[in-house]
């Protein structure tokens, strides 16, 4: 493999309620591409940008890497935490003596809670019409 230009990545799979996010860590200037579109266009809510970078921040690498994410399904809220959840993910290829930062504070815990479903003959999940005994 002698001459051959071998980028170093790190990958890592994000999920969030019913998103999908596909993350690479590569070494680089701390930028991050959601879908081939920058961050601030993707996401213009400021605290999702923080919560995307957490796992950076508290693992002091935010501008060690460039990070690029492919996500879909669900809304920008439930992409944001599986873009979240996939850089944990992809931290612990790079490096796994950060697993007890991480695991402290629970982002490479998968967050499970998802809509609950509409029953049958009700308004909605927990929902019911209102009863009258007359």
């Amino acid at each position: 493999m002698e001459g051959e230009n071998v980028i170093q990545q790190y990958y890592g799979t994000g999920k969030r309620k019913t998103a999908i996010a596909r993350v690479w860590l590569r070494p680089g200037k701390g930028r991050i591409t959601v879908n081939k579109v920058p961050i601030d266009k993707y996401f213009p809510r400021d605290t999702l940008k923080t919560f995307i970078k957490q796992p950076l921040k508290l693992t002091k690498n935010l501008n060690t890497f460039d990070i690029y994410a492919n996500v879909h399904g669900g809304g920008k809220s439930g992409q944001a935490g599986a873009i979240r959840h996939g850089i944990a993910r992809a931290l612990l290829n790079y490096d796994l003596e950060l697993r007890p930062v991480l695991k402290k504070a629970g982002l490479l815990t998968r967050d499970a809670r998802v809509k609950e479903r509409k029953k049958y003959g009700q308004r909605g999940a927990r929902a019911r019409f209102q009863f009258s005994k007359r």
